[in-house]
């Protein structure tokens, strides 16, 4: 291991931590999985810019690595008026 390198689950508990205390993302939900080179993350957001703004972090913390970013944008949206009648 060359010096500044991290090990894996270090550098998933940073990231990790980053995703919580960062005011861009302040980010719970999001797993964090370090396969070979590369960092994975992925779970659910309720906007693009909060996918994109979590891929930043990364790499912003691990430049060398490469991120697959699996996250899935979920619609925070009310639902909508159409509803069943049960009767």
């Amino acid at each position: 291991m060359k010096a500044g390198e991290q090990l894996p689950q270090y550098l998933v508990a940073h990231i990790r931590r980053a995703f919580a205390e960062d005011p861009r993302t302040s980010e719970l939900g999001v797993r964090v999985t370090i396969r070979g080179s590369k960092i994975y993350l992925s779970g659910e957001v309720n906007s693009p810019a909060r996918k994109r703004e979590l891929e930043s972090v990364v790499t912003e913390l691990a430049p060398d690595i490469s991120v697959c970013n699996d996250i899935h944008v979920v619609s925070s949206a009310e639902p909508q008026a159409d509803y069943e009648d049960l009767q």
